[in-house]
């Protein structure tokens, strides 16, 4: 499959889309570029759980909602920025809950920023991935699902990552670098595609 043919979404200058709906969240999940089966196969699933679960936006959905996050490239393009996540010790990208936004691809952008101190910061689309993880019961809150729809975004010449309370380091790698780093393969499969993705937009 060709890779994705990219496209800035929200300029330097420009403020990301707010106020989405589930509709929203449905079309992006449907534009999603999942040059693998298993992120097919995720893309599906997130289809069918939206379709049944009206509230999926949000995390009163107790089953599972939706999530959105970020591959973080630098602006050479050559690496991406992983956060070494306080609470669960794993490399991971930046990302976090939708909480009722349903432009999956500004709760990515906002997460990254957020999560890695870095201005600027530019949301490119489609969506490179799809991912449903499994989330452990914790006090307070039971078992459920996370419906991750992933992002390219790029940061700018000579940005200097700073985290925040969510991560207790954060360090740029090379694709080979990740793989032998990454908290799960889903990240290693979000960074195949992420990757292949900027490099054709590049080109």
């Amino acid at each position: 499959m060709e890779p994705a043919a990219l496209e800035v979404l929200e300029r330097r200058s420009g403020e990301p889309p707010r106020g989405g709906t589930l509709e929203d969240a449905i079309a992006e999940l449907e534009s999603a570029w999942c040059p693998d089966r298993a992120a097919q196969h995720a893309r599906v699933e997130m289809l069918r759980f939206v379709a049944a679960h009206p509230d999926a936006l949000h995390r009163t959905c107790l089953e599972g909602h939706l999530t959105g996050s970020a591959l973080v490239l630098d602006d050479d393009r050559e690496r991406a920025l992983l956060m070494l996540h306080a609470k669960l010790g794993l490399w991971l990208q930046p990302g976090g809950h939708a909480d009722g936004e349903g432009h999956l691809g500004t709760v990515a952008l906002t997460e990254a920023t957020e999560e890695t101190g870095i201005g600027d910061l530019v949301l490119a689309g489609p969506a490179v991935d799809c991912d449903i993880h499994r989330i452990p019961q914790r006090p307070g809150e039971p078992e459920h699902v996370h419906l991750d729809l992933r992002y390219v975004v790029f940061a700018p010449a000579g940005a200097t990552p700073e985290g925040n309370h969510e991560s207790d380091a954060l360090r740029w790698v090379t694709f080979g670098e990740l793989e032998q780093i990454a908290g799960d393969q889903s990240l290693v499969r979000l960074a195949r595609s992420g990757f292949a993705a900027a490099a054709a937009m590049a080109g």
